[in-house]
Parts: C-alpha cells; sequence; structure tokens
C-alpha cells in the first residue's frame, strides 16, 4: 500500500515535558508512578521477586518472602488486576517506591539499584531468575543476567551500554521531530 504520509507536530512540545494519561492503561498501572517506575521494575517479572501485584500499589513495591533484611512488607491478594498475584498470601519483604520524588521518577534512565540490591539480598539463596528465561527476553539477552550474577556495580553495566547507545543516537538523530532531550 502506498500512501501519502504527512506528519504534524506539536507546537511546543518538548521530551521533558510530564503527561498523565487520563484513563490507567491497565488495573496494574493505576498511578502516574507506577508508569514511570515500571521500565525499571518490569525486569521483576521475569524472576521470583513480586511487583506488588495483588496489592494496592502494583509496580510502586516490589519484594520477596525471603528478603527479611527489608523493613517493608506488603502480602499480596487476588484483586481486579491480579486473580492470582505471585506470593499469594505470602508476606513479603521489599521496598515501597510510591513516595519517591519527581527527580527519581523522572530521571528518564532505568534505576538498576533495586534489581542489582535485590539480586545481592536474595540471588545467592534462591531460584532468583525464572527458569524458563523470561528475564533474558525482557532485557534483550542474556547479558544484564550474567552482569548481575557476576557482581557488576550499576556504573559497570551502564558503561556496557554506552557504545550501543552511542550508535542508536546517531542513527535516531536524523529522525527526531523534537528537539533531543540529553
Amino acid at each position: 500500500m502506498q500512501c501519502a504520509l504527512e506528519v504534524v507536530t506539536c507546537s511546543h512540545y518538548r521530551h521533558s515535558d510530564t503527561y498523565e494519561v487520563p484513563i490507567p492503561p491497565s488495573p496494574n498501572l493505576p498511578t502516574a508512578e507506577s508508569i514511570y517506575l515500571y521500565p525499571s521494575l518490569c525486569f521483576f517479572e521475569g524472576t521470583g521477586v513480586s511487583v506488588g501485584r495483588g496489592t494496592d500499589k502494583p509496580f510502586e513495591v516490589f519484594g520477596a518472602p525471603a528478603a527479611t533484611q527489608f523493613a517493608y512488607t506488603f502480602t499480596p491478594a487476588p484483586n481486579k488486576g491480579s486473580t492470582q498475584p505471585p506470593f499469594n498470601g505470602q508476606r513479603c519483604y521489599g521496598r515501597d517506591l510510591s513516595q519517591l520524588p519527581d527527580s527519581v521518577l523522572l530521571a528518564g534512565r532505568l534505576q538498576l539499584e533495586y534489581l542489582i540490591d535485590m539480586y545481592q539480598s536474595i540471588g545467592a539463596t534462591t531460584d532468583f531468575f525464572r527458569k524458563d528465561g523470561f528475564f533474558d527476553k525482557l532485557a534483550g539477552s542474556d547479558l544484564l543476567r550474567r552482569q548481575l550474577e557476576s557482581g557488576l556495580s550499576e556504573e559497570e553495566i551502564r558503561l556496557s551500554w554506552s557504545d550501543g547507545l552511542a550508535a542508536f543516537k546517531r542513527v535516531r538523530s536524523k529522525y527526531l521531530l523534537y528537539p533531543d532531550f540529553e
């Protein structure tokens, strides 16, 4: 199919502009905070860590029964967002991110510290990564999993991305409709 395509840009738009969706995109993404945290917390879906499905704070909390060194607790139970939540009825220990400042939520980057902290806390004592390889699918390859297993720091992991990110930014620059946000 061929057609004439005209792309119309939005006046005065900037990549840094914030926007709150008027209708939640999912029962498990009910708040702006959960939407902003999703890119960082979604990796837990490939692990034995709950992202708060079955609570009133999905994708704003994370934890696991084995993570007893964390003070924050929650207990997943069936609700409209998850009829069979992971760790249903079990006390999970972890972190509550629902009150993070905007400076963290709107930082525009993955917050790897959550994943690193939880892996360092329970990874050696549990089957942290799901056996079906879902974590590797979420991450795009097995590299991030291997980096976590090797004990790399957040800085070392980010540094490993620099060449690929630079190449991507060069390619994407000719397609940008708005000033870049960096």
